[in-house]
């Protein structure tokens, strides 16, 4: 049988209902924690972002430094040693560079997968193999730096400025067989998340680029 007043406590709530304005509260603190939180993982992500971007780019930035100095400094004998160290530099140069840097792409994959899967001891094969592609590379490209004079003439380029442009190809010959070892190596040490190594090599680079000149 029921009781009286069984049906007073069946009509009772078991929570009592929160106030309008305690209900909008909770969604702002809500709504502020949300935003807070995707500002944080903005603010991470950021930082993991130029821990890795930001060696890169001072890198870069120094190697492309050395050829603004030496650009300024040639503009200083002449426009005939100007106009051909620019050719040299922005034609010859950078084809080399982007064979030789695109060959050596490859190797920061290679080195990254093995890093990742604890592979050390194959760090070292894949950095010298890519050493051996990339001189067979150096060695293709090689012509170009010592018949640059011919080539440029056939061309259509000015005589004397090709010229002076051969005789500053053949200096470049040493550079150019320098990128097997530089763009290699910060491959190497970016696989490991070694880019401050980078930044400061290429910044005592530009240093010392920049006493000498």
């Amino acid at each position: 049988m029921e009781k009286p007043g069984d049906d007073e406590k069946l009509t009772v709530p078991l929570l009592e209902p929160k106030p309008a304005t305690y209900k909008h509260q909770e969604d702002d603190d809500a709504e502020e924690d949300e935003v807070g939180s995707v500002r944080r993982r903005v603010v991470e992500e950021n930082k993991k972002l130029w821990v890795v971007a930001g060696p890169s780019i001072c890198a870069r930035f120094s190697s492309f430094g050395v050829t603004v100095i030496s650009q300024a400094f040639i503009g200083h004998i002449g426009a005939t040693e100007l106009a051909a160290y620019a050719l040299v530099s922005t034609v010859l140069m950078r084809f080399s560079n982007g064979i030789l840097l695109g060959m050596a792409s490859a190797l920061e994959t290679l080195c990254g997968q093995s890093y990742g899967a604890k592979q050390y001891h194959m760090l070292g094969i894949y950095l010298q193999r890519s050493w051996l592609v990339l001189f067979c590379c150096a060695v293709i490209l090689l012509p170009v730096y010592i018949f640059t004079t011919p080539l440029l003439i056939a061309l259509g380029q000015d005589p004397e400025i090709s010229a002076v442009a051969g005789t500053i190809s053949l200096w470049y010959i040493p550079v150019m067989f320098s990128y097997i070892w530089a763009f290699t190596l910060q491959m190497y040490l970016q696989a490991q998340s070694k880019n401050m190594i980078v930044t400061y090599l290429a910044f005592l680079n530009l240093g010392i680029h920049l006493f000498l000149s």
